[in-house]
């Protein structure tokens, strides 16, 4: 079993961390807030207005197919400090996981229309569902492919749930999301349908914050985050 080091919690998708025995470091309490499945037209703007209102930079995973007629939204992403990433083009099941070639193509695919209105290529990427899911079991090839086209892959250790149940109420979501570790990744969505999820942040951001957490974003100089798993 191969683990990249990086996250402290067991949790599924989540990895371990490398021991830091150091007796005068301080370890800083550390958030990635991360969005999935937008651009998401009112959803996802009411999401940047509650990171921008209290000054929190977060992480978007786009799929590409849901870009045309939202460009505004993907350029305000990138014009507000937000990370942006990739989120495959279709979020279709069978393209993405029938082979490692269609997977990579799905990104690249991705990756084309976020430049072609950002004028910026990103390589940080999510894949639908994780990377061990109902459909497909990350496999060392596929990450060796990945690497070898200069993508990093990005989990997550705390789940709002607000994806498999999207109509769950703000407070549920937000106690999902709440983790008390050092390093939370916490998993969020913004698309047309993640209403709930708009209006649980707030209250996600005032956890963090209230219990000294630092925000950041995801970019290519984060360790990854994802596990290879025996078949």
């Amino acid at each position: 079993m191969i683990f990249i080091l990086f996250l402290s919690s067991t949790q599924a998708y989540a990895t371990d961390v490398i021991e830091d025995n150091s007796s005068d470091v301080t370890q800083e309490k550390v958030v990635y807030l991360t969005f999935d499945d937008g651009p998401g037209g009112k959803v996802t703007k009411d999401i940047l207005d509650t990171l921008k209102k209290e000054g929190v930079k977060a992480t978007f995973f786009v799929i590409g197919s849901e870009i045309k007629g939202q460009e505004s939204i993907l350029l305000r992403m990138k014009d507000e400090g937000h990370s942006i990433g990739l989120h495959s083009f279709t979020h279709d099941r069978d393209k993405l996981y029938c082979s490692n070639q269609n997977f990579l193509n799905e990104m690249v695919k991705s990756q084309e229309a976020i430049y072609n209105v950002t004028g910026e290529k990103y390589y940080i990427l999510r894949f639908p569902f994780g990377c061990n899911n109902k459909s497909y079991r990350l496999t060392q090839r596929l990450v060796d492919t990945l690497h070898e086209n200069n993508f990093k892959i990005y989990d997550w250790n705390a789940d709002s749930g607000d994806g498999a149940n999207y109509k769950s109420s703000p407070e549920s979501i937000a106690k999902k999301a709440c983790k008390n570790e050092d390093n939370v990744v916490v998993l969020m969505h913004c698309g047309f349908i993640n209403k709930t999820s708009a209006k649980a942040l707030p209250s996600i951001i005032k956890y963090y914050k209230d219990n000294g957490y630092i925000f950041k974003t995801i970019d290519e100089t984060t360790p990854e985050i994802y596990k290879v798993t025996k078949h």
